[in-house]
């Protein structure tokens, strides 16, 4: 027994969690996505055989998924943008209204039950898997990119939906970029760059956004 866990359980456990590693790093070199929505689920599971008490697990479990895939987007981006596959400004322009989200998504993080953070997973999960899944390219709202301030709301957007869901932004920046028409390729270089202000932000946010709960816990 370790944690009140079986060692056998464990051992289970700590395999999902590097085959989920593993699977995470093919997503951002493949797609310029993090794998949140891969780590999130397995680490809920993880979490919750651990006795991480239910309030505060969801918001533990996306807390832990953007740290954990900082490095991945990183790298990702620096490989994408030696092969000079960045569609140029895009980053720019969504960069601080991004960060912007991800601020917000922590002070939710702060304030609101895990019941708000589950929601958002299963909503934005299911969008983006009707997207690849029926959608297409039938989707598309135009060859070029939309006005600066369409997609300085994008930004916010994409931002915010990752810090809610635990991943780096990379499946909701592809479905903005491919809807107007950009490669694939181009998509997924970019959504990795967008990926690394959001993933830095979100994981210390969420740091930040621990600390109520750990001062509450403490004065009980």
């Amino acid at each position: 027994m370790l944690f009140g866990v079986p060692l056998s359980e464990l051992f289970w456990l700590a395999l999902a969690i590097i085959v989920a590693g593993v699977i995470t790093g093919l997503l951002a070199g493949l797609f310029g996505i993090g794998g949140g929505a891969v780590i999130v689920p397995v680490l809920y599971e993880v979490f919750r055989l651990l006795g991480v008490p239910d309030e505060v697990r969801m918001q533990l479990c996306i807390g832990t998924s953007i740290a954990i895939i900082v490095p991945t987007t990183i790298r990702s981006y620096l490989a994408h943008r030696e092969k000079g596959l960045v569609v140029p400004g895009v980053i720019r322009v969504w960069a601080a209204p991004a960060v912007f989200g991800v601020v917000c998504g922590a002070i939710i993080a702060a304030l609101a039950p895990s019941e708000v953070f589950k929601i958002a997973f299963i909503v934005i999960a299911t969008f983006i898997a009707s997207k690849f899944l029926f959608a297409g390219d039938r989707w598309n709202l135009g060859s070029e990119l939309p006005s600066p301030m369409t997609m300085r709301f994008y930004g916010f957007g994409i931002g915010l939906g990752s810090s809610l869901m635990g991943v780096s932004g990379g499946s909701l920046s592809n479905i903005v970029l491919t809807l107007y028409g950009k490669p694939l390729h181009n998509a997924v270089a970019t959504s990795a760059g967008l990926g690394v202000p959001i993933t830095i932000v979100g994981a210390l946010g969420y740091m930040a956004a621990g600390w109520p709960h750990e001062w509450r816990r403490c004065r009980a």
